[in-house]
């Protein structure tokens, strides 16, 4: 009996053994894989956000915003909250240059209304900041490749403290930021008050007065290149292109865009003339850091170098082609 019950104690021990070491565990539940740009607000847009459906064909052609008097809206210009940050706006035009992160929204909140009441547009040129007047107007750039887009402040936000502004995606898309989300950029408003507006109509008329005096003083000087076809100066060519003012502009809306220089060496009927010279210009090694090329355009072929990130780089240049080339060259933006 005694033999029995040690039989039956050393049983159980050996039993215990064995489950122990096959003891089961639960496997551990991982919650799914969260995205940072997946969240409204982390990355600059969402996972699903991005072009709709019926996209424009060219978006790098949709113009800016075109600038035009507007009164700041009161109800949209109050103080406010917006979680736990007290944000004052400004109720007028001021001066105002920063760089930050922007980001933008697509086809998430198109058609939504924004802060004017207005209806969101993805491919229309605007943008959300904290503070800025509504509405008002603000020159964007991209400081890693120099390209900028005229928005117009239509809504508030964002109220991520390291972001600066909210873009919408045909601005984002013109400035290359769709790639990565969000990226740096330069917000500087622009003056689009009545006086602003009316200066600058008038710099720009007598602007084009004085470009057209110089296209006349150099038309007598035109030296074509000899060719078996016809060839049309590039001054007279230039003079039949400019166009008249048809709307106003504020008056700083020259340093508030960034002006972009071409310079015409040519203009011809006949394409293998274009050619001709774009060749002799390509050996001058003057489009090393820019683009030459022979645009047809009024029925001209065009020979032009460019674009000059300033009026001094591009007179620079076509000083040079008149050196070298003994041509007449005319500088456009």
């Amino acid at each position: 009996m005694e033999n029995m019950k040690k039989f039956i104690a050393l049983l159980s021990i050996l039993l215990l053994a064995s489950c122990g070491g096959n003891e089961l565990t639960r496997p551990e539940v991982k919650s799914p894989a969260s995205s940072a740009a997946s969240k409204p607000g982390a990355g600059g847009y969402y996972l699903d956000d991005g072009p709709g459906d019926n996209a424009p064909a060219d978006i790098d052609a949709i113009p800016n915003a075109p600038l035009k008097t507007e009164v700041p809206l009161v109800r949209a210009n109050k103080p406010y909250i917006a979680l736990g940050q007290q944000y004052i706006p400004m109720t007028s035009y001021a001066p105002y240059k920063k760089q930050g992160v922007a980001s933008w929204y697509g086809k998430r909140y198109h058609g939504k209304k924004t802060s004017t009441g207005e209806i969101y547009d993805m491919y229309g040129m605007s943008g959300a900041h904290t503070v800025l007047p509504i509405p008002s107007y603000a020159k964007v750039t991209n400081p890693a490749n120099g390209r900028s887009v005229i928005v117009r402040i239509n809504d508030r936000g964002p109220f991520k403290r390291d972001r600066l502004i909210d873009l919408s995606y045909a601005a984002a898309y013109k400035l290359r930021l769709i790639g990565q989300g969000s990226g740096l950029v330069e917000v500087e408003t622009i003056d689009t008050s009545a006086e602003a507006m009316l200066n600058m109509q008038k710099t720009m008329a007598n602007t084009t007065t004085q470009t057209q005096a110089s296209i006349a003083s150099e038309d007598a000087n035109v030296t074509p290149i000899a060719t078996s076809g016809p060839i049309v100066d590039s001054a007279a060519a230039a003079a039949s292109t400019i166009l008249p003012i048809t709307s106003p502009l504020p008056a700083n809306a020259l340093a508030g865009i960034s002006m972009q220089y071409y310079v015409q060496a040519g203009a011809f009927k006949n394409e293998a003339n274009g050619e001709l010279l774009l060749k002799k210009i390509q050996g001058l090694e003057l489009d090393e850091n820019v683009g030459a090329a022979n645009v047809y355009n009024n029925a001209l072929y065009r020979v032009r170098i460019g674009p000059y990130a300033s009026r001094v780089e591009a007179d620079a240049s076509a000083a040079t082609i008149r050196k070298q080339l003994n041509i007449s060259t005319i500088v456009q933006n």
